[in-house]
C-alpha cells in the first residue's frame, strides 16, 4: 500500500534532519536572523523568506500538527528560532532610531522594499497562471482594503496608543503574514500608528509589549495554519493575487506626501530606490539557491 504524499515528506524529512552538522546547523541559525529580520522590515514578508530558504512546508507541518511532527522538526527550528530572535530584536532598534530621525526617509525605505518584493510576488501568483480571476481577485482586495484605510483616515479619529490588545493585535498581523507568504503585515501598522511604538518597546525589552506580540503571533500561526494553508493549496492563484491587492494598497496610503525641504525629498528617493534593490537583489539571490520546499 502506498503511502500519502504527506506521509512520504515527513518520512523523507525525519532521515534529513536526523543529523545537523555544525555547518548547516550554522546556516539555519542564518536563515533565521533573515527571517527576523524580515519581521521587523516593512515589505519583507516573513512567509516569503520562509519559503526562499526551505522552511515554509515544515514550519506549517509543526504549526497544523504539532504534536505529530514535532519530533520530525525541532532540530531543524532549534537554530532558526535561535536566529530569528537574534535578528528581530537587533534589527528593532535600528529601525527606531531611523523612524526617530526622518518618518518620511523610513517610510520610503520601507516602500522601496515593498516595491523590491512585488515581482516575487507577481511571480508566485502566476505559477499556475494569473487569468480573469486572479486579477479580480486583487482588484477586489485592493479596493475593499483602500476603502477601508482611507475611511479610517478621513472619517475616523485616529489616536490609538499601543496597550495589550493593540500590542496582541500586532502580533496577531505579524503571525498571519508569516502562514500567507508575501503578505507584510507592517505597512498596516505604520498606517495604524502602532509601528514604531511597537519596535521602540521591543528594542527596550519591554516585556509589556514582548509578551503580548509574542503571543499574538504564536497564537495566529498555530489557530490559521491549517485554514490558510488549505487555502493556498485549493485556491492558490485567487489567494496570491488577493494579496497583490492587499500589499498595493497598504503600500499606497503610507507613501509620504510632505518633506521637510528638498534633502529630505532627496535622501527618501535614495533610501526608496536603495531599499528596492536590497529586496529585489535578495529575491534574485533567492531563486538562484531556493531549495525544494
Amino acid at each position: 500500500m502506498e503511502q500519502e504524499p504527506r506521509a512520504v515528506a515527513e518520512t523523507d524529512d525525519a532521515q534529513r534532519y536526523a543529523h545537523m552538522g555544525p555547518g548547516l546547523w550554522l546556516l539555519r541559525v542564518l536563515h533565521g536572523a533573515l527571517i527576523g529580520a524580515g519581521a521587523i522590515l516593512p515589505g519583507i514578508s516573513g512567509g516569503v523568506l520562509c519559503v526562499m530558504f526551505g522552511i515554509y512546508r515544515p514550519m506549517m507541518a509543526l504549526l497544523a500538527h504539532p504534536f505529530r511532527t514535532f519530533r520530525i522538526y525541532y532540530r531543524l527550528f532549534i537554530p532558526v528560532i535561535l536566529g530569528w530572535a537574534v535578528g528581530f530584536f537587533a534589527l528593532a532598534g535600528a529601525v527606531n532610531l531611523l523612524m526617530e530621525a526622518s518618518d518620511a526617509v523610513a517610510v520610503s525605505l520601507f516602500i522601496g522594499l515593498i516595491a523590491g518584493m512585488v515581482p516575487s510576488l507577481y511571480r508566485d501568483a502566476g505559477k499556475y497562471g494569473h487569468g480573469r480571476t486572479g486579477w479580480l481577485s486583487t482588484g477586489v482586495a485592493f479596493a475593499l482594503l483602500f476603502a477601508l484605510l482611507l475611511y479610517l483616515q478621513e472619517g475616523v479619529e485616529m489616536d490609538i496608543e499601543g496597550n495589550l490588545g493593540w500590542f496582541l493585535f500586532c502580533g496577531a498581523v505579524w503571525g498571519l503574514s508569516l502562514v500567507a507568504p508575501g503578505l507584510s503585515s507592517s505597512s498596516i501598522l505604520i498606517f495604524l500608528g502602532l509601528y514604531q511604538e511597537m519596535t521602540e518597546g521591543i528594542a527596550r525589552f519591554d516585556l509589556g509589549v514582548i509578551v503580548p506580540v509574542a503571543v499574538g503571533i504564536l497564537g495566529t500561526a498555530l489557530l490559521t495554519a491549517r485554514f490558510v494553508n488549505g487555502l493556498f493549496e485549493r485556491h492558490h492563484t485567487v489567494a496570491y493575487h488577493a494579496i497583490l491587492g492587499v500589499v498595493a494598497a497598504s503600500t499606497l496610503m503610507i507613501v509620504p506626501l510632505e518633506f521637510d525641504g528638498v534633502l529630505e525629498l532627496l535622501l527618501s528617493l535614495a533610501c526608496a530606490a536603495l531599499g528596492f534593490l536590497a529586496a529585489w537583489g535578495m529575491d534574485r539571490y533567492g531563486q538562484r539557491v531556493r531549495p525544494e520546499a
